[in-house]
């Protein structure tokens, strides 16, 4: 069993953090304080933190191994670049070991690929459309790819 981290924890994360619960892992999911219940329902464990202040995730990672960034739906260029860029450099001093991103920006995606390269922190990018009916699956494999 892993812990996984899902940042932002809305609707389609707490479909995965549902999938990934039955699976057996932990879920942390994150949220900037309107979904906490929606996502303990799922039986992740809610954690109030704001991707636009890095530092407010920083306790997240607590004993995280994979850390999702599902941001494919929201087009904040600062999420897939400054935001990520600054995560992916905090990350290498934390137990983190794998990252799946999920991202609408190729410079995001160049960000990711560059820092799991120069960290050795292995990545799984998603490439599935967010809104379509295999996404869970998909993000579910990736993470699968991760721990195994």
């Amino acid at each position: 069993m892993a812990r996984i981290l899902i940042v932002p924890c809305g609707a389609r994360g707490q479909a995965l953090a549902r999938e990934l619960r039955a699976a057996g892992h932990a879920v942390r999911g994150t949220t900037r304080g309107a979904h906490v219940a929606e996502i303990a329902a799922t039986g992740a464990e809610p954690y109030v933190g704001d991707p636009d202040r890095i530092a407010t995730l920083m306790d997240a990672l607590h004993g995280v191994t994979i850390v999702c960034w599902l941001m494919g739906t929201i087009p904040d260029p600062d999420l897939h670049a400054g935001r990520l860029r600054m995560l992916w450099e905090k990350l290498v001093d934390t137990p983190v070991r794998g990252f799946v991103y999920e991202g609408m920006l190729p410079e995001g995606e160049a960000i990711s690929r560059g820092a799991s390269d120069v960290w050795q922190i292995p990545l799984e990018v998603l490439s599935g459309d967010p809104l379509g009916p295999g996404w869970v699956t998909e993000a579910v494999a990736a993470v699968d790819r991760l721990l195994s």
